[in-house]
C-alpha cells in the first residue's frame, strides 16, 4: 500500500470533492481556495482544501454570492480549514438574507400572473423585475435585457 500524500493533484482533489478541475482553477483566482506550485509548476492543494471546497459549493447551493463566500473565508485565521463552529456562525449571519430572498420570491410567484411578458423591464406595472420602476431613475431606454 502506498503512503498518503499530504497534499492533492488538482485531479484528486476534484475527485474527491465532486467538483471539475476547471471550477477549482476558478475558485483559486477567485481566492477561495489555494495551492502552492511545484517545480513543474503544477499545482499541489493541502487535504484540508476539500473541506474548503465543500464550504464553498454548500455556500454556493444556499445561493451566496462568491464575494460573500470569499469574505465569510477571510475571516478565518490565518485562512485556516472551517470548522463545524465557523459554519454554524457563518450560517447564522446569512438566515436574514435568505429570509429577505424568500420573501421576494414569494413576492414574485404571487405576481407572476400580473407579467405580460413584454421584456421592456421599464413599466410602473412590471412588479417582477423592475419593481416600483426603479430603472426609471436611470434615465430612458432599456437598462436590462431578457429573453422571453
Amino acid at each position: 500500500m502506498a503512503p498518503v500524500s499530504r497534499e492533492l493533484t488538482i485531479g484528486q482533489l476534484a475527485e474527491r470533492s465532486g467538483v471539475a478541475t476547471s471550477a477549482l482553477r476558478f475558485y483559486e483566482d477567485q481566492g477561495l481556495i489555494h495551492s502552492r506550485r511545484t517545480s513543474g509548476n503544477q499545482r499541489r492543494y493541502t487535504r484540508d482544501m476539500l473541506r474548503r471546497v465543500a464550504f464553498v459549493r454548500v455556500s454556493q447551493n444556499l445561493g451566496m454570492p462568491l464575494s460573500t463566500i470569499r469574505e465569510a473565508l477571510g475571516r478565518l485565521p490565518e485562512e485556516r480549514t472551517p470548522t463545524p463552529e465557523d459554519w454554524a456562525e457563518v450560517s447564522s449571519g446569512w438566515k436574514d438574507e435568505l429570509n429577505e430572498r424568500i420573501d421576494q420570491l414569494t413576492e414574485l410567484r404571487d405576481n407572476l400572473d400580473q407579467c405580460i411578458g413584454c421584456g421592456c423591464l421599464s413599466l410602473s406595472s412590471c412588479t417582477l423585475a423592475n419593481p416600483d420602476d426603479v430603472l426609471s431613475t436611470q434615465g430612458p431606454g432599456p437598462r436590462r435585457f431578457i429573453r422571453c
